[in-house]
Order: C-alpha cells, then structure tokens, then sequence
C-alpha cells in the first residue's frame, strides 16, 4: 500500500496560535483520514514540522510500506531530506521526532509542493484557527 500524505501548519503571529491540517489518501486516492486541530503559541516553522509529525504518525497506522509527504515549507522539506541543517534549537527536537516518526516506513519521500497545490491542507489548518478564535 502506498499512501500520499499533504499537510500544513500555520501560525498567526510569529510565535502566535497555530493550528495544523493535513489529510492522508490511500492509493486510488480517496481519503482515509483528515486532521484539523489547534495547537497553542507557536512559531510558523514550529507548526509545519507538527503538522509534518501527526500526518506522518497517523499514515502510519495504516501500516503502508510506502508514503508520499507533501508540504508547502521549504525549510522544512529542506531540513527533513538533509539539505539544510538545523540551526534553531526550538525546531531540533522537533526534527529528531519528525525523523523517528519516518523511520517507520519502508519508504517515505518528501516533496515540496507550492501552497497552491497544498490547499485540502492549508484549509484544515486554518479551520483550526478559526475554530480557536470564536
């Protein structure tokens, strides 16, 4: 079984509350599963490595082989594939838990999309927020 995993996070201040959204499709395609939660002050980078780790956490219970990780932050498809290191200390734990979480598949590959083709994502996240400000 191959999944293809897109997923977002998102901040509104820089730190501020975030939220994630990301969605997990079997292989035809239909989806298997949706994440739209809040999660307290934080920066954007931080929110883009936890919308990263729940996706990759809950694509895992489907105990595919294989998997396609979208995301629409560069610095972090940068970080996770070992092109950029990790400079700040607030995103290191954050990596060494986004890497174990993909050592759980035989193989995960993770590709960087542009926001627009990140949108199922970017709306869950943002419908998180919302959530939190009424």
């Amino acid at each position: 079984m191959r999944l293809t995993i897109y997923a977002d996070g998102a901040s509104r201040g820089n730190p501020g509350p975030g939220a994630i959204g990301a969605i997990v499709l079997g292989e035809r395609g239909e989806e298997l599963v949706r994440i739209s939660q809040s999660i307290g002050l934080t920066t954007n980078n931080q929110a883009e490595y936890k919308a990263a780790i729940a996706a990759i956490k809950t694509a895992s219970k489907f105990n595919a082989a294989e998997a396609v990780l979208y995301l629409d932050s560069q610095l972090v498809v940068n970080q996770l594939i070992g092109k950029y290191k990790i400079k700040s200390t607030s995103l290191q734990p954050l990596y060494a838990e986004a890497i174990k979480q993909i050592k759980g598949f035989k193989k995960l590959t993770i590709v960087h999309i542009p926001r627009e083709k990140n949108k199922m994502a970017d709306a869950l996240a943002n419908a998180a927020l919302r959530k939190r400000e009424i």
